[in-house]
């Protein structure tokens, strides 16, 4: 951690001296002599850090220089706050200046004073430098490849990336688990699957659970990771959310509202005539296996729980009937892990002879753990084939191991590895991860703004930020330490996070270096210095905020008292001037207190999903922010002052509306002059309340998102003319202003979108607009209210689409007959038709949709036959009806095995049907 802090802090010194120059004055070769000599240290941190565990002077010299790094961190913030920010022209700004500059010669005197002190710090510290014996090296190792990102990693290193999914040694485990899963007996059946962190459980649980014949077996499916910190009434408000989004029906309303007894009796009912299957993932107490069993049904369906779990007492007392198994998990075999090791590292399954000796010797170490395994082989992936030096530097890496020590100690140390291996700039970030809740999915989005706002991200001409810190994203998912938890149907990466061993000992390290500090009702007890602050489930003010004057971020999570005003006020009180990142999603919060607005080193603020209706004129104040995140909130205008904030790239507004109460999607008015905000990259939600708005969003070129609503029909030439000019583009949303508009978006401006993945018409279409039919680089396309003729050949000229995966057409479609066509959407793999009044039939044609896996119809009344040709998608896994005709739900529930209405769909491994029955949601797998 050290290397990265210094690391990070010699960027910070060199733009001071680059940008700030005039104002340093005399402090200059005070700064530049600190920049020299952390510059001159860091060649041997890395080095230090990996054998400072087995060194307690060399723990105090690098504990030394992380302190002095961040100190002098804290002093180069204080000095731009104080000194580096603008003041307003004509009188009151000379006045401010004046005032400003008597008051703060004694703050540039201190902080002088400040600066020097740190200077000799630093010469102390590199003095004793010296001392070390010269084992722990003073070149940098410049020449490993583990040194550099690429914005396209991804695409550079995707050969190098195996998913845990595809673990050798998992078929026989897997086959054994489903056999006891599917065999005849009908009563309730728990399995446990049990074993020590690492070994696999989770994956081996997956790979089963997503197995066509399990899925087919089952009524309703559900995935619960229940966690250390286990809370009943979460785990069991998730389980009838999972249930109810199965059946494509919102939650009941008055289950907010029950108690733990009234929601236990709920789920009974609920699966009491259902087969399901219900997977427990990560159970850690016994007390816990005891409150989930009580909310299970028990009736002779032949329902299944299967339980993961690395506590051999729970898998005992949760495995006690007859019928019930525990299955242990072993490592894999020596020649099991070869294998896997070979695949990881050398994407085959030969090693290069010259490494064969340290590669065994490194594999031994990891005994046959699947976790390590990855995690070393991705570590190794990326070093020289050819310098056999490197590799035995990573055989010495782990350190001396003491006789007798456990399993999970050596894992440790061998993540540890993938972790000290890291180039400075990915250690920061990774750390950073230890904020978040255990088993909770990351945003990728979200954090990645977080890593740009501490400057975790470096700078790089030409390349943005964004791309840069998803190459870091993409690094470290190569790398085995994040894994990635959800894709979007468009490619993007959805959420992450870490598996559970490698986030303890990231905590564990956190904790140790002081980086993060996490508030929790068991815990309160926060270091002398707090730098990133995460609260989880506070139910207690703070006593006292006194060590919060370095603090960098503040996030929370599920506070469970209503975040007041006044208990942000008094959190600001404690003086946090130099915070860079303020979270408060979902915070119960009226309105901003004012003191957020005197935060000058403001750069990501989330007030998404709370109750703040206004944001006030000051917001002009916070010049340094990048992100503001209002979506879900009461907010509907923005103050001119937003024009101000010149460094702004993400500004997310709005939100999806109730469709029972307003057609168009929820979306904010911006003042004219939107256009100044050149550095924007995400605008989501803006309204088009005049033309003039949308000729202004022409003018943001460095657009990525664009969320524009309440369109109407003459703005349309206007906007593409404006998205003529935002070649920029991945994600485009556009809703018109009322159902019987029309988006006018056929003109003979023809935008060339050739980055676009992403689109989402909202409004009526006249045709499919030709410009849109020619996006060569759409993923998902989302026509809604479209209402297209049949004679449009709207699936005609969508069907050319080269990289289409996704295709929604909901209320879009007019015809009677739809027609998918001979070698038409060739990479379509996911077809939704919701809503199409008018259909009566769908016909595909033999090679048309080869690579479709899901299939759903919802609400075309019309529809009596099932879909002609649904054989030829010989790839479907997945086809349901949803609210359709009496008589087709009838026949496709009542169909003989020798029908040849059977033969069509026989080869789909689940066909869902749901209808309404007593004003009651019913749906049943065939």
């Amino acid at each position: 951690m050290a290397e990265s802090v210094v690391g990070f802090l010699i960027n910070q010194l060199s733009t001071l001296l680059s940008q700030e120059i005039t104002l340093l004055g005399g402090l200059k070769s005070d700064v530049q002599f600190i920049k020299d000599e952390l510059g001159s240290m860091k060649s041997f941190l890395r080095e230090a850090e990996a054998k400072e565990d087995n060194d307690s002077q060399l723990q105090e010299w690098l504990k030394q220089v992380r302190e002095v790094a961040y100190d002098t961190e804290d002093v180069l913030d204080d000095f731009t706050f104080r000194f580096a920010r603008g003041y307003k022209d004509g009188f009151c700004g000379k006045a401010g200046k004046i005032y400003n500059s008597i008051k703060n010669l004694k703050a540039r005197h201190q902080i002088s004073l400040e600066i020097k002190d740190i200077k000799a710090r630093v010469g102390d510290i590199s003095e004793r430098r010296r001392r070390f014996p010269s084992q722990y090296g003073t070149q940098e190792r410049g020449s490993s490849s583990s040194r550099q990102v690429n914005p396209d990693f991804g695409i550079r290193t995707q050969s190098l990336f195996i998913e845990e999914a595809r673990l050798v040694g998992i078929d026989k485990p897997k086959a054994e688990l489903i056999s006891k899963i599917l065999d005849d007996h009908s009563q309730l059946k728990v399995v446990s699957v049990a074993g020590m962190g690492g070994l696999g459980k989770t994956t081996l649980v997956k790979k089963v659970y997503d197995d066509a014949a399990v899925k087919k077996r089952f009524q309703s499916h559900a995935w619960i990771t229940v966690s250390q910190n286990f809370q009943f009434r979460d785990i069991i408000k998730n389980l009838i959310q999972q249930l109810y989004n199965e059946i494509r029906q919102p939650v009941p309303p008055q289950v907010e509202f029950m108690d733990d007894i009234m929601l236990s009796e709920f789920v009974r009912d609920f699966l009491r005539e259902r087969r399901y299957i219900l997977v427990l993932d990560d159970v850690w107490s016994i007390d816990a296996w005891e409150a989930i069993k009580c909310v299970l049904s028990d009736c002779t369906t032949a329902s299944r729980v299967v339980l993961t779990t690395r506590i051999a007492d729970v898998a005992s007392a949760s495995c006690l009937g007859s019928l019930d198994f525990v299955y242990k998990m072993e490592p894999l075999s020596d020649k099991e892990s070869w294998t896997l090791f070979c695949n990881r590292t050398f994407q085959s399954n030969n090693c290069p002879p010259n490494l064969e000796e340290v590669a065994k010797k490194i594999l031994k170490k990891c005994e046959g753990l699947p976790l390590a395994i990855v995690a070393i082989g991705g570590v190794l992936a990326l070093k020289d084939k050819e310098k056999t030096d490197e590799w035995e530097m990573i055989l010495h890496g782990f350190g001396g191991e003491a006789d007798g020590s456990g399993k999970l100690d050596r894992i440790k140390r061998v993540l540890l590895l993938s972790y000290n291996d890291l180039p400075h700039y990915l250690k920061s970030c990774l750390l950073y991860l230890s904020i978040y809740p255990e088993d909770y999915p990351i945003d990728v989005v979200s954090i990645l703004l977080k890593w740009i706002a501490l400057g975790f991200v470096e700078e790089k001409e030409r390349i943005t930020s964004t791309d840069i810190a998803m190459g870091y994203m993409k690094e470290l998912i190569n790398r085995s330490l994040i894994q990635v938890k959800s894709t979007l149907d468009h490619g993007r990466l959805d959420t992450c996070g870490l598996h559970d061993f490698l986030r303890e000992i990231i905590v564990s390290k956190s904790k140790e270096q002081d980086f993060t500090t996490v508030a929790t009702r068991y815990y309160t007890r926060w270091p002398e210095k707090v730098r990133h602050l995460a609260i989880h489930n506070f139910t207690d003010n703070p006593q006292e905020f006194s060590s919060l004057k370095c603090l960098r971020s503040l996030v929370i999570f599920g506070y469970e008292d209503p975040l007041t005003t006044t208990f942000l006020s008094e959190f600001l009180s404690g003086d946090p001037k130099l915070l860079k990142v303020l979270d408060l999603y979902g915070a119960e919060l009226d309105s901003i207190p004012k003191q957020v607005f005197k935060l000058f080193h403001l750069r990501y603020l989330n007030l998404a999903r709370t109750g703040v209706k206004i944001i006030p004129k000051s917001i002009g104040k916070l010049q340094n922010l990048e992100v503001i995140d209002l979506m879900g909130t009461n907010v509907t205008e923005l103050p001119v002052e937003i024009l101000k904030l010149r460094k702004l790239h993400s500004l997310l507004l709005g939100g999806r509306g109730d469709y029972s109460t307003e057609y168009a999607i929820w979306g904010c008015k911006c003042p004219l002059g939107i256009g100044k905000l050149i550095s924007l990259e995400e605008l989501h939600g803006i309204e088009a309340d005049s033309d003039k708005i949308v000729m202004e969003v022409g003018k943001l070129t460095q657009l990525r998102l664009l969320a524009i609503t309440k369109l109407r029909r003459e703005d349309g030439k206007e906007l593409l003319s404006s998205l003529l000019r935002l070649t920029n583009l991945r994600e485009l949303s556009i809703s018109c202003i009322e159902e019987d508009e029309t988006l006018d978006l056929q003109h003979s401006i023809s935008p060339k979108l050739e980055f676009l993945t992403r689109l989402m018409l909202k409004g009526r279409l006249e045709r499919v607009p030709q410009w849109v039919t020619s996006l060569q680089s759409l993923r998902t396309l989302v026509l809604d209210n479209s209402r297209l003729g049949e004679d449009e050949n709207a699936m005609g000229s969508l069907g050319h689409l080269p990289n289409l995966v996704s295709l929604i057409l909901y209320r879009a479609y007019e015809g009677e007959t739809i027609c998918f066509k001979v070698g038409g959407f060739r990479k379509l793999q996911d077809l939704e038709l919701g809503q199409l009044t008018r259909l009566k039939w769908v016909r595909v044609e033999e090679e048309s949709m080869p690579s479709l896996r899901k299939l759903r119809l919802g609400g075309c009344k019309l529809m009596q036959e099932l879909p002609s040709g649904i054989q030829n998608l010989t790839r479907l896994e997945y086809l349901g009806f949803y609210e359709m005709s009496d008589e087709l739900m009838h026949k496709v529930l009542n169909l003989d095995k020798r029908s040849e209405d059977y033969q069509t769909i026989s080869h789909i491994p689940r066909v869902f049907i749901g209808h309404w029955i007593d004003d009651r949601w019913e749906g049943t797998f065939l």
